[in-house]
């Protein structure tokens, strides 16, 4: 304790000295800033004006490009009456024009397989199935399983 008595004691005045150099330092700094301020009002204030419109500006150029369309799932249920005297339609099968592995594909798909399932149920390979499966789309005019397989049933070709 008697050390930083001593220590106080000697620097007492150099530390004061510093100190008040610092707040006049301080002072000094904080008027020309204010006189600058003052001076340069206008300035500011355009500056400030400025980066705000721009700020605004490309808020609404997002607002403007962001994509208007929403994507929007909708879930149904689909009843299928299951009957046991299913009748093939002939004559939808034969204006189709399917080949009859086509046509083993599509009963297959009906049933919900996937395509490596089919493969394997037929003994045929992965890319021929998909490419009976192409086919079975575009002869169907359909872009989908889903509407291949409602179709298929409306048309009555499948059980």
């Amino acid at each position: 304790m008697i050390f930083l008595k001593d220590i106080w004691l000697k620097t007492r005045y150099i530390t004061l000295y510093g100190l008040l150099m610092a707040i006049l330092v301080f002072v000094l700094k904080w008027s020309q800033w204010r006189f600058l301020i003052l001076n340069n009002a206008l300035d500011i204030y355009i500056g400030l004006i400025a980066v705000f419109f721009t700020v605004l500006g490309v808020w609404i150029a997002l607002q403007l490009v962001k994509p208007k369309v929403e994507t929007l799932i909708v879930e149904k249920e689909v009843y299928i009456h299951t009957t046991d005297d299913l009748v093939i339609n002939e004559a939808e099968l034969k204006k189709l024009n399917l080949s009859t592995r086509e046509y083993e594909v599509l009963q297959l798909l009906t049933k919900g397989h996937s395509n490596a399932e089919i493969a394997e149920n037929l003994f045929l390979s992965l890319s021929t199935v998909k490419t009976h499966v192409s086919n079975l789309f575009v002869k169907m005019d359909v872009k989908s399983r889903a509407q291949a397989i409602e179709k298929a049933k409306r048309l009555k070709i499948t059980a």
